[in-house]
């Protein structure tokens, strides 16, 4: 009979980890096999001859990325403007969470829907559309340009798209306009598995919608934020690229590069394919010693890690 049971454990177990199959090979093709690419920071790569006919340099490209002064203020001020993006996405992260507790709190459930599909759409806008509307709303001859005029605030057009001023802020609110509605997903699903019974007991004792959002809600939620905020904390050098990349311009570059734009402008711009990749590997390291120590910090707070 144990031997009965045993057998069929086992052909269960075998089945379960057929169905993470498919997704464990996405992961190794996408995620593990792309670092082979990782060897093009050892060689003296030129293209399109194969890395096999390229000069082994060892660690020469890690040590040219400081080995002169306009080097060194040129990646300072890449990661400042990466820190800067970093710093603002973490310091409104709480956004989301507020938006997805207010957004619940919408009693009508057809309005309800409509706001949340409205939010969430512009997640699945490229960059490329969304700075398109940019263009038509901020440019010389834009929306907004058009109706200052007409109202007599300003005399001449605002250069909004061409200025380096609050170019941190501005590509904050537009990212935060792009994934606000697709961040506050996951927190409506952990609103949605707070036992009904605590509001209900909260509501007897005389509470109002404020005190039971304040006691309640947020507290019970809590866990899913920091997990969140850990999270984009190991992900602080990964700002992405795409956004920046299409922002970007000849007034604003020194302010809106970051640190994936300025490793794409390298390799593309100037063929430092090599030096590109170096930095790719640094973040990529620096990338998971923070991930190790947030989940340590998580640890010691909570009790438990993320990973």
């Amino acid at each position: 009979m144990k031997k009965f049971f045993s057998n069929k454990r086992k052909a269960r177990s075998f089945r379960e980890f057929l169905y993470i199959t498919p997704f464990l090979l996405l992961v190794l093709i996408f995620s593990y096999y792309p670092l082979y690419g990782w060897f093009y920071a050892f060689f003296d790569y030129k293209p399109p001859k194969p890395i096999s006919k390229d000069l082994f340099v060892g660690l020469k490209w890690f040590k040219s990325m400081v080995d002169t002064d306009v080097k060194v203020k040129q990646l300072l001020t890449v990661l400042r403007n990466t820190f800067a993006m970093s710093g603002l996405s973490l310091l409104f992260s709480w956004f989301p969470m507020i938006f997805a507790v207010f957004l619940n709190e919408i009693k009508c459930t057809p309005f309800k829907k409509i706001v949340q599909t409205v939010t969430t759409l512009p997640n699945f806008i490229s960059w490329v559309l969304v700075y398109s509307i940019a263009y038509n709303v901020l440019n010389s001859t834009g929306v907004v340009n058009s109706l200052l005029m007409s109202l007599g605030i300003v005399d001449e057009p605002q250069l909004f798209l061409q200025s380096s001023s609050h170019i941190w802020f501005k590509m904050w609110l537009w990212l935060t306009w792009k994934n606000a509605g697709w961040s506050a997903i996951m927190y409506i699903a952990a609103i949605t598995g707070i036992d009904e019974e605590l509001n209900e007991a909260a509501r007897v004792d005389g509470a109002s919608r404020m005190q039971i959002i304040r006691h309640i809600t947020i507290p019970s939620i809590m866990p899913t934020y920091f997990v969140l905020v850990m999270l984009s904390l190991a992900n602080f050098l990964s700002n992405g690229m795409e956004q920046y990349f299409v922002f970007q311009n000849a007034f604003n570059k020194d302010a809106i590069q970051v640190l994936d734009l300025y490793v794409y402008n390298l390799a593309m711009g100037s063929g430092g394919y090599s030096l590109s990749t170096a930095i790719s590997i640094l973040k990529s390291v620096v990338s998971v010693i923070l991930l190790c120590l947030t989940n340590r910090f998580s640890k010691m707070v909570r009790g438990e890690g993320f990973i």
